[in-house]
């Protein structure tokens, strides 16, 4: 039992109590909108902070690891689709077109910033390597995934630049104005551990507290059975192993070291919730765009569970 109690993290039981509060017990319209703009508050506080921790070189010599950068986008644009195409021909009369027609879209998304990054931050990986790779997955994303839906999908439609100017906006912007207080504050910055652990896990909480409520709001819960939910957890279970998987072992492979295969594992098996679900509401009819949601819903709380986990163990091992 003592055992069992040293394991539980109180932030995955703090995590997963949002998450059912979130499913179980409506929110107000109005208190969906001040959560939401405290999570747009907490990103950008997330982001001023790595800038104002993480020194010049750093983030220089993130973007100067080309095998880094390139093992991040072969993960996301390669691996992933590969993965999604072989599922959607095994499982898409198991779980409904809609849901497969999802799970399929999924593999096509770019990378999560804000989860990546902290996810990095908190195992002790490479922060400025992930925050690089993940905003380059993103801004290619842009144009990537709906090219892919074109090609993989046969799908028409065009895509927003809101979620680019929003990557510009709220995560590039403030970082760069934290790179330019570092000289003034990295060191205080750095030296309070606490400070830049907390700032990652509230944002995270924040974010994952905002989507299980919008969602519970828009009703998707309610468009599919149980069954075809547990079945496709079950499908993004595997999808999340293989790419854990994948990124952790093929960053040994290339003989990345282990702060850059941290950053691999945690930016290379994500995808992002916040650019998929716009993207889905463009790329889609409006009769479908809320089925094929749930897939990244389901797999955005997934992957946010289980890298807590891993990055909590990672960080008591690399100690």
């Amino acid at each position: 039992m003592a055992r069992v109690v040293r394991w539980v993290d109180p932030f995955i039981l703090t995590l997963v109590a949002i998450l059912a509060l979130g499913i179980l017990v409506p929110v107000p319209a109005g208190a969906r909108q001040v959560i939401s703009v405290a999570s747009g508050v907490a990103v950008t506080v997330l982001f001023l902070v790595y800038g104002m921790r993480l020194s010049t070189r750093e983030v220089l010599g993130g973007l100067r690891n080309i095998r880094l950068q390139g093992a991040i986008l072969a993960s996301t644009y390669v691996l992933f689709p590969l993965l999604g195409l072989g599922l959607h021909a095994l499982t898409g009369s198991l779980i409904g077109a809609s849901l497969a027609t999802g799970l399929l879209f999924l593999t096509l998304l770019p990378s999560t910033v804000q989860s990546s990054v902290a996810f990095t931050s908190i195992a002790r990986g490479n922060v400025a390597g992930a925050l690089c790779g993940a905003t380059i997955s993103n801004v290619l994303g842009m144009v990537l995934t709906p090219l892919l839906v074109l090609v993989v999908m046969e799908e028409r439609g065009a895509v927003s630049l809101d979620g680019l100017r929003g990557v510009l906006l709220q995560l590039l912007l403030p970082f760069v104005v934290g790179q330019l207080l570092q000289p003034f504050v990295g060191s205080w910055i750095r030296a309070r551990r606490a400070l830049t652990l907390g700032v990652d896990r509230g944002t995270i909480l924040i974010v994952v507290l905002g989507a299980v409520t919008t969602a519970t709001a828009d009703g998707v819960w309610r468009t599919v059975s149980w069954g075809m939910v547990a079945l496709l957890l079950a499908l993004c279970a595997l999808i999340l192993a293989v790419m854990l998987a994948a990124t952790w072992w093929g960053g040994r492979i290339l003989g990345l070291g282990r702060p850059d295969r941290i950053a691999l594992l945690m930016g290379g098996s994500k995808k992002s919730l916040a650019t998929g679900l716009p993207m889905a509401a463009v790329l889609f009819p409006v009769a479908t765009a809320a089925v094929v949601a749930v897939p990244v819903i389901v797999f955005h709380q997934l992957q946010l569970i289980v890298c807590a986990v891993i990055a909590r163990r990672l960080a008591r091992h690399g100690a």
